[in-house]
């Protein structure tokens, strides 16, 4: 892909990121709301005892005092998860930093593509883990990590190696990282809020009043809302994952000059890279897409490796060696070009 077409997908990228991520300010207040209709037709909150209209602009009325509240208690789970997030997502998935001494030809391709780009080199993190996958985090410079499964290391050949390197490295330079976890927190925000929802429903067993003759539609109605609000965070999460996997992807090849390398690092990735971990963390990994069809493609966090793969070949004049069975795959002429020199 030529320089100024890859620029203009990041620019494109990052304006849709900011205004995605304005949403999740709405997203709130939505949930909000539906979630005060909701405990007005429990009974755990007075309701008007007129007409339903009334009850719902009563509960709008109470807006002023609790979004300011929820936007409060949001902020300092904000401020939390953005000092320590690197921490939490270490115990969630096992990672270790490793050095120069215990992994050189590992930390050497990363370090070398971060200088091609005169970048200060992310850590770099191992997950002991026979699955094939790596992720990008931090949120500023001297915090961004590049992170990478065992199975990984020992499964791809130097040169797809490197290309996935430097395809998490471009979710570095473009700031992907930074505006994936400040999504992530957002996202993780909304979720555990419409799940006190959902569970407070469930465990529920009339401790509040139920005079309210609006009962039932004020609670439909603040389903709807908190629905409505949790629905579309997770689209919003998915659209800025999936839009940047394949500007990402066109990136290690403008990195490395080796489109066949990042080709079939995504073949033998594909339908390898099942690794634990919460929704808000897999919508980061390299792939999270084994199938990619029906209901489950149509909310999977990455495309499928087969578009991923098609449009390599189509902007990068790569070569698709086609599904990985565990072989070796056909030998291709040596790339001379590629950014990192071989170790030694």
């Amino acid at each position: 892909m030529a320089a100024v077409g890859l620029q203009t997908h990041i620019w494109a990228n990052n304006t849709r990121s900011v205004l995605l991520l304005a949403a999740f300010p709405v997203l709130m207040i939505f949930i909000i709301y539906g979630v005060q209709l909701i405990l007005m037709g429990l009974g755990f909150l007075p309701g008007t005892g007129r007409g339903l209209g009334d009850d719902m602009a009563l509960a709008a009325s109470w807006l002023g005092g609790t979004v300011p509240l929820a936007f409060v208690v949001a902020g300092i789970w904000f401020a939390i998860s953005y000092f320590g997030s690197q921490t939490m997502i270490d115990l969630m998935t096992g990672a270790r930093k490793v050095e120069r001494k215990s992994e050189p030809d590992l930390y050497n391709l990363l370090e070398n593509l971060a200088i091609s780009r005169g970048l200060r080199t992310p850590t770099l993190r191992v997950i002991d883990n026979d699955s094939l996958n790596a992720f990008a985090t931090g949120l500023h410079e001297g915090q961004y990590s590049v992170t990478v499964t065992r199975g990984l290391v020992n499964t791809l050949t130097r040169d797809e190696l490197e290309a996935v390197l430097a395809h998490e490295l471009t979710h570095v330079i473009n700031k992907d990282v930074r505006t994936m976890v400040i999504a992530s927190i957002f996202a993780g925000i909304i979720s555990v809020i419409a799940e006190l929802v959902f569970r407070g429903l469930i465990y529920s067993r009339g401790g509040g009043r139920r005079d309210n003759k609006n009962a039932m539609p004020l609670i439909l109605i603040g389903l709807a809302f908190a629905a409505v609000g949790f629905a579309l965070a997770i689209v919003i999460r998915m659209m800025l994952s999936r839009t940047r996997e394949y500007v990402a992807d066109a990136g290690a090849v403008e990195l490395t000059k080796n489109p066949d390398a990042m080709i079939s690092a995504l073949r033998k990735v594909e339908g390898r890279s099942s690794l634990k971990g919460p929704d808000e963390l897999q919508q980061l990994f390299l792939d999270n897409q084994p199938n990619g069809i029906g209901l489950e493609g149509l909310f999977a966090t990455h495309p499928p490796i087969q578009k991923r793969v098609d449009a390599l070949i189509r902007f990068g004049g790569g070569v698709d060696p086609g599904p990985w069975s565990g072989g070796a795959f056909a030998p291709t002429p040596p790339d001379y070009n590629t950014s990192v020199p071989a170790a030694g």
